[in-house]
């Protein structure tokens, strides 16, 4: 389970309260945070030395329970070490000192891999029953679900030929120029890598296996970032089974400021609707203090799970696809029970906008969509085809 969302919407306090309600149900949990500013040992207010004696590893939190933060430093001596010898190197050849040579060789992505290594890890040996993942803010979560896939890509259509090319001209340049090139232990570090994390990406990409839950505020511009990030994973094909919307406003507040800020949020909360439905939509209250420690964690998912199994899979059909159909870009919704004439079609910026009777839906269009304009609609079955031509401008 993945809890993805705009930073400092409570992904962590989401993620770890589920971690807790699962570990209760007997099975093995583990919670690992893929920030990079970690926030999760604070969450369950855990002894700050023993997250430091045992810097990137699993602690225990709680029966059935770990947590892991990873440190990118550890993670680095454990897979990196090659790629970061090599990369320090030749920063520190071109004039940079030691120790910031050592800072800025810890490349973006390399925190994200090791947290993909180390779940493929886990899922091989089956060393825990269900795996949440405190994802970072959107950007880096986007990063982190595509990396296996960019990865492939460079393997498959680069790596081998820089590798043989980088073993032809080594001995020529070396008597030419000062530049440190990549010894083949560098390619042999990567190759490594790429053999450890095969099968990540199915992982990634199976609904049976592994669910994202974006996690949002009734805010609008949460719930615009809230929306892209449905669309960016939608792209790549991963199963968004709930929404959950943190501190919500109780109902019947009375008072003046509380009460427009409650009117506001109720606002937003019947937007939400239309934008996610029909994925099951969570909503946990706003809290009265702050949520630190097992007891308030545990206190926390109970209410915002009201019973509920949170190892299920939710919804696992997928609301809506961009897909090639004939050549063509093609918005696949799946829609049962409407007929042609109850759908009306519109298209407003970036944004696909689809009206049944009184139910709308917003679509943000990637940018390839963005650009073309809806030319025709059919529907098949219980899904309505959506074909984009010609520009827009």
């Amino acid at each position: 389970m993945l809890y993805a969302g705009k930073g400092g919407v409570g992904k962590t306090c989401v993620a770890g309260a589920t971690g807790i309600i699962t570990a209760r149900t007997g099975l093995k949990t583990l919670v690992m945070s893929l920030d990079p500013a970690h926030s999760l040992s604070d969450a369950f207010d855990l002894d700050r030395s023993l997250m430091d004696k045992n810097r990137g590893q699993p602690i225990q939190a709680g029966d059935n329970l770990w947590v892991q933060e990873l440190d990118v430093h550890e993670e680095i001596n454990n897979y990196w070490s090659e790629v970061h010898s090599y990369i320090s190197l030749l920063l520190n050849t071109s004039g940079i000192d030691d120790v910031l040579a050592e800072e800025l060789a810890v490349l973006p992505g390399m925190e994200e891999l090791s947290a993909l290594l180390y779940i493929n890890k886990y899922v091989r040996d089956q060393l825990y029953d269900v795996i949440v993942l405190d994802c970072a803010p959107t950007a880096e979560s986007i990063r982190f679900i595509s990396m296996p896939t960019a990865l492939e890509w460079y393997m498959k259509k680069v790596f081998r030929l820089e590798r043989k090319i980088f073993g032809y001209v080594r001995p020529v340049a070396r008597r030419m120029v000062d530049i440190p090139l990549p010894e083949d232990d560098y390619f042999a570090n990567i190759e490594n890598l790429y053999t450890r994390l095969k099968g990540v990406d199915q992982l990634l990409t199976d609904p049976e296996t592994t669910s994202v839950r974006l996690v949002t505020n009734p805010e609008k511009m949460v719930l615009r970032e809230t929306q892209r990030a449905f669309m960016f994973f939608s792209l790549h094909h991963t199963c968004i089974d709930a929404i959950i919307i943190n501190r919500v406003f109780p109902s019947g507040l009375d008072e003046g400021y509380l009460k427009v800020w409650g009117n506001n949020q109720q606002k937003y909360l019947d937007l939400a609707e239309t934008y996610f439905s029909p994925l099951p939509i969570f909503k946990a209250p706003l809290y009265d203090s702050e949520i630190l420690g097992y007891k308030k964690l545990l206190e926390f998912g109970e209410n915002l799970y009201q019973g509920q199994d949170p190892t299920q899979i939710f919804f696992k059909q997928k609301p809506y696809q961009f897909a090639k159909m004939d050549g063509q870009s093609v918005v696949k919704l799946h829609l049962p029970f409407v007929t042609k004439k109850d759908i009306d079609l519109s298209k407003i910026g970036d944004e696909l906008i689809i009206k049944i009777g009184n139910f709308k839906k917003n679509i943000v269009l990637p940018r390839a969509y963005a650009v073309l304009e809806p030319r025709k609609a059919r529907l098949e079955d219980d899904y309505l085809l959506i074909e984009f031509g010609g520009s827009s401008e």
